[in-house]
């Protein structure tokens, strides 16, 4: 690909100083994979030019996960070191930043019985359950971006010559996070700004309720009083500026735990942890999963959805336009970072304490009393397509139109 280390650079320096915004003197985190050790460098370089005091790198290979999935004592994989969780957690604590990149073959796990699965899974939700609430709760900056492998890439674009699929599935992820404009940073400021003007006026009417309707899907969100939508950019707690997801086209808040009512269906395809679960419904009733089906993955479903109590009911409800780049491609990602993006979606498990006033500071006892979910997971699933019609309603009984035909209606 021409010009490939420039892009490269240009997107290890996005995902440090619009990503996770690090700070002078901060310290970054950075979860990485083999698969994406260039890149993994890239940004290592590029936070230590903004003035990062130390990048911690957290390496995985996902050739040595399957085989310790396939061949793993089983009772090992109901455990994780908690001294290595504790360490990740005392960075954040004294201010460390939190990258995330996401380098995954979506069917790694194909031939894995899906109950080894959801062991790890499990083990995995409860032994980080204080660091990703400190997190999510808004004390430091974080961020997830992903970079391409050659098992990615084969699903995505199988008709593709082989030796082709990589750089284009760069060249895609490139464009869609904005990185082959001459200016990204200023790309992202104009987008945030867009997305800032959905916020406010969501924000300002306040709905209690909203309508989703389209083919298998007819459902009804309750929203909690002190609900605020969110998205794009973020903040922390000590008022930075960050951007957690790249690409992110969403704006999103949480339903009210027992106040969501019908059946929604999947427009997507949803890898989870390296198993692909399509084509599934989920009914609800007061909030909770009463009722499921998928053609593809349904013990991976039900594995998820049985994870804790937490998991029967929602987190989230994200809108997403139809027209946006990342739906534009016409792309299947098989990864929840892009066609999360493509789609409205929703989210089994734990509501984002953000999304609601004051969440940050309010323990999970709280936030419960509030209306909020809370689970040891947090798992979206795509539900938008150029059919799905919204409607919001106000405390005053009138209904007003937020999607037609896909897209914002406002």
């Amino acid at each position: 690909m021409e010009n490939f280390k420039a892009m490269l650079k240009k997107y290890a320096h996005l995902a440090v100083k619009v990503g996770v915004n690090i700070q002078e003197g901060q310290t970054l985190i950075l979860q990485t994979p083999t698969a994406a050790t260039e890149f993994a460098r890239e940004v290592t370089r590029a936070a230590y030019e903004a003035g990062a005091k130390n990048v911690h790198i957290e390496w995985n290979d996902e050739d040595c996960t399957l085989i310790r999935y396939l061949l793993a004592p089983e009772e090992t994989l109901k455990t994780v070191p908690q001294w290595k969780i504790n360490g990740l957690l005392e960075m954040v604590k004294e201010g460390a930043a939190y990258l995330s990149i996401s380098a995954t073959n979506p069917d790694l796990l194909k031939e894995v019985d899906p109950e080894r699965v959801a062991m790890v899974n499990k083990a995995s939700a409860v032994a980080s359950k204080e660091l990703r609430s400190y997190i999510q709760s808004g004390n430091t900056c974080w961020g997830v971006v992903s970079v391409p492998t050659n098992e990615w890439a084969s699903k995505v674009f199988p008709e593709v010559n082989p030796q082709d699929r990589v750089d284009l599935l760069w060249e895609k992820i490139f464009k869609i996070t904005r990185v082959n404009q001459e200016d990204p940073i200023k790309a992202w400021q104009d987008h945030l700004g867009l997305l800032k003007e959905r916020l406010e006026y969501l924000n300002d009417k306040s709905f209690k309720k909203l309508y989703l309707k389209a083919p298998g899907t007819d459902l009804i969100i309750e929203l909690p009083e002190d609900h605020i939508w969110i998205g794009g950019g973020m903040h922390s707690n000590n008022d930075i500026e960050f951007v957690p997801n790249m690409p992110t086209e969403e704006v999103f808040t949480m339903p009210l735990k027992e106040g969501v009512h019908g059946v929604v269906t999947s427009t997507k395809p949803l890898n989870y942890g390296g198993k692909l679960i399509d084509q599934f419904s989920i009914t609800f009733e007061k909030g909770r999963i009463v009722d499921f089906t998928a053609e593809i993955g349904y013990e991976t479903l039900k594995k998820m959805i049985e994870t804790d109590e937490g998991s029967h009911y929602l987190g989230e409800i994200a809108l997403v336009p139809h027209n946006s780049p990342v739906s534009n491609s016409n792309i299947i990602f098989y990864n929840t970072l892009f066609d999360e993006n493509a789609s409205n979606h929703l989210a089994i498990g734990m509501a984002y304490p953000l999304s609601i006033k004051d969440g940050g500071k309010l323990s999970h006892e709280e936030l419960e009393k509030k209306g909020a979910n809370t689970s040891l997971i947090h798992v979206d699933f795509m539900i938008g397509s150029p059919d799905m019609d919204i409607d919001g309603e106000t405390s005053d009984g009138s209904k007003l139109p937020i999607f037609r035909r896909g897209n914002w209606a406002i």
